[in-house]
């Protein structure tokens, strides 16, 4: 571990103590994850306290880890990756929804503007529900979509798909035109090719 991650990581302990988890390094960057009801003050400190200074959001996003071999745990998680730009280190932060039937977790948008569209994604993608959110409808599926793509139980095919119609100058649903089918790989075996006979 390099010198800065471990100061993060001291940092992060002397800071939050038992508020969040025990500061983990994967994949070269350290990750914590914060129980829901000490998400915004952490979120809030990390961004203010000059001894970590985490000003940007850069990114988050949803997990459904009902699928996950062996995992145990809650079913979704919201995480965050932040930049400190002040000390040039990386966090990753994660939360879980303490329901999987209706998750939410706390909103940060007050606390980084930026998280207001990921957060918006987050939410019609996994159907996490961010409280405190001023603005929490779908951004990348139409308004009258139902479900959350990015569930591990939605289904893999549909049944109704979405155009515009020139005629009625409006989107408007009817039954899937695809018939549905299995793609099986072909594997193709030429005789010739050992040889020398196919392309090199």
């Amino acid at each position: 571990m390099s010198a800065k991650l471990d100061r993060l990581i001291r940092q992060l302990k002397e800071t939050f103590g038992d508020r969040i988890g025990a500061p983990a390094l994967l994949l070269g960057q350290v990750t914590i994850v914060v129980p829901e009801q000490n998400y915004l003050e952490v979120a809030l400190r990390l961004r203010d306290d000059p001894a970590l200074r985490f000003e940007q959001l850069m990114d988050l996003g949803g997990i459904d880890y009902s699928e996950f071999t062996g995992y145990q745990g809650k079913r979704f998680a919201a995480v965050s990756q932040l930049l400190s730009i002040t000390h040039n280190w990386r966090l990753t932060v994660k939360v879980f929804a303490e329901d999987d039937k209706f998750p939410v977790v706390s909103s940060v948008m007050d606390i980084w503007n930026s998280a207001n569209w990921y957060e918006r994604e987050a939410f019609d993608m996994f159907g996490i529900h961010f409280e405190g959110h001023v603005d929490l409808r779908r951004i990348l599926t139409d308004y009258g979509f139902v479900g959350h793509p990015y569930r591990k139980d939605f289904p893999l095919s549909g049944y109704v798909e979405m155009r515009y119609d020139p005629e009625q100058q409006r989107v408007v649903y009817q039954p899937v035109t695809i018939e549905p089918r299995e793609v099986t790989p072909r594997i193709v075996r030429e005789e010739t090719y050992a040889k020398g006979g196919g392309r090199g």
